[in-house]
């Protein structure tokens, strides 16, 4: 069908979401004729920065979003929209992941963790093609992959919010894309501070379907 359904892409490690759609739905994008803003191509339901008027976008229309599930747009649930998850570790992540998870039969969501796209993006890359119902040419996933390591996203001033307006993000202040690893958290965290996250961890989401990678050599 022509006339996708909308995509809301609510997730803790956005931004790397958002360049792959952007790079998979949008061919101007991908192959470098254009230079629109990330913001542009995907504005925050929540931080209607510019004004825009979400009705007039162009289908498929695709948003970002840190809202809670209670939250989002009617028209999300009962699978009219599609839903990609990005999991990561945030203050307020449990609560966060609970709503999303403990309603996941109100949307229609993809899950992925940021530690499986570090492992494994090509296989990433095809899961959302696949979801979103995009089919792409082996030459156009290469070019997706290439463009959407961590590394080529840092080069990226449209994938890297350089040119957000400085009310909104602070000049010469760091980075929004910093490390892209995954394991960093043995070099900030001490021993105490592991064990009680593990204790809050097992408290929280004792529940839920979810696997953990602590680790990227560790099984997936």
């Amino acid at each position: 069908c022509s006339r996708m359904p909308s995509i809301l892409c609510a997730c803790t490690g956005t931004v790397w979401t958002l360049n792959i759609l952007s790079l998979i739905l949008h061919e101007d994008y991908r192959n470098g004729t254009e230079h629109t803003e990330i913001m542009d191509r995907i504005p925050w339901v929540e931080y209607n920065i510019k004004k825009k008027d979400f009705a007039s976008l162009p289908l498929p229309r695709v948003f970002a979003t840190h809202l809670p599930y209670y939250l989002t747009p009617r028209d999300l649930r009962n699978k009219k929209g599609r839903v990609s998850e990005l999991i990561s570790t945030i203050y307020a992540w449990f609560d966060h992941i609970s709503g999303w998870y403990n309603h996941a039969n109100d949307f229609n969501i993809l899950f992925l963790t940021y530690e499986e796209m570090k492992k494994d993006l090509r296989s990433a890359v095809l899961k959302i093609c696949n979801f979103i119902g995009k089919k792409l040419s082996e030459k156009e996933i290469e070019s997706v992959v290439r463009q959407a390591t961590f590394e080529n996203m840092q080069k990226d001033p449209r994938a890297n919010y350089e040119n957000m307006p400085e009310d909104i993000a602070m000049k010469g202040k760091g980075r929004f894309l910093r490390k892209g690893t995954v394991g960093d958290w043995k070099n900030t965290m001490t021993v105490a501070q592991s064990e009680r996250f593990d204790e809050v961890l097992k408290e929280k989401i004792q529940t839920l379907p979810i696997k953990f990678t602590w680790d990227i050599d560790s099984e997936m």
